[in-house]
């Protein structure tokens, strides 16, 4: 595999030490060691989860990853940490690149960065954007409405929303929603990113721990195989029809123990035990590969994408 990429010429392998832009999401109880540590022996940027609020489970996690020699990620999402035990440890700890979200990042930068770490936050629009730049964070997550999990209720594409935060912004943008292979990294580096994340690609790759009644389930969904739910409250969510989703879709709002059955979809494959969190991108995911074969494969494509393009340019017309 080519080794295009270089901290050289790109900040976010500068600031990650990754070999390649590509970064894993963190999603909850699934973002672990066995997950993050196959991402980045594979050349991407694993990334530890946080929001399942298993403070001492999440810390050995930390552990092992830096244990392991690899370079990786934590994640800070700052509405659910319950305390500061948290950020205390990752300052602590030797951990070099933290991702935070889900709040303002204010009051975690300068604890973070006097620590030698460097942050990145996840935005939804342009102001959060521009709030997270001037409050001095070292880049920016950008994640378009596509994606799954917890969203913004007022959706905004990951089209859209590189194009407005690129227009304002100098830092370096990483894009995250839609994004499962070279086509989309390309369209995100034309348009100012300087990496992807994904995050539902990730969740259905061999390594990763859930259930196989999951990943099928990813697998076999089409590109109108999600619903956005509960938006007119909090939180608002991405996740895969079912049964259970097209309740709380027609009624509008979602029951108090929406998430109590989440590790049962996650690790017991009951489908509607809980909404199953998946982003857009479902319907481009056509198999279970190693998440070496999806960084290889992302890679192959980018390039090919990109030569393409360029040569293109270089001949001046669209042939």
């Amino acid at each position: 595999m080519s080794t295009a990429f270089t901290p050289g010429r790109n900040r976010v392998l500068a600031h990650t030490g990754a070999r390649y832009p590509i970064v894993q999401a963190p999603m909850g109880w699934i973002a672990r060691t066995p997950l993050a540590s196959a991402v980045s022996r594979a050349g991407g940027l694993g990334v530890i989860e946080t929001s399942s609020g298993e403070t001492a489970n999440c810390q050995q996690e930390i552990r092992q990853m830096l244990a392991l020699g690899l370079p990786f990620g934590v994640n800070l999402p700052i509405r659910f940490l319950q305390d500061d035990a948290m950020l205390r440890f990752v300052c602590d700890s030797g951990v070099r690149f933290v991702t935070t979200s889900a709040g303002s990042p204010a009051k975690f930068i300068a604890p973070l960065k006097s620590a030698g770490i460097t942050v990145y936050h996840a935005v939804p629009t342009l102001d959060t954007a521009l709030k997270c730049v001037d409050a001095g964070v070292d880049g920016l997550v950008v994640e378009g409405s596509e994606g799954g999990g917890f969203k913004n209720p007022e959706e905004v594409s990951t089209l859209v929303l590189l194009q407005a935060i690129r227009a304002r912004v100098d830092v370096p943008l990483i894009a995250a929603g839609g994004i499962v292979d070279g086509r989309g990294m390309a369209a995100a580096f034309a348009l100012g990113a300087e990496a992807i994340q994904m995050g539902t690609r990730f969740v259905c790759c061999a390594e990763s721990p859930v259930h196989d009644n999951y990943k099928n389930a990813i697998v076999q969904a089409r590109e109108t195989g999600t619903w956005v739910l509960n938006k007119k409250a909090s939180p608002c969510i991405r996740a895969l029809k079912s049964e259970r989703t097209r309740v709380i879709h027609d009624e509008g709002l979602m029951p108090a123990d929406t998430f109590k059955g989440l590790q049962q979809v996650y690790f017991g494959g009951d489908m509607e035990a809980a909404p199953a969190l998946a982003g857009q991108s479902v319907g481009l995911i056509e198999g279970i590969q190693t998440a070496q074969q999806i960084i290889d494969d992302t890679l192959r494509g980018f390039e090919e994408i990109t030569a393409r393009l360029g040569a293109l340019s270089q001949q001046r017309h669209f042939g």
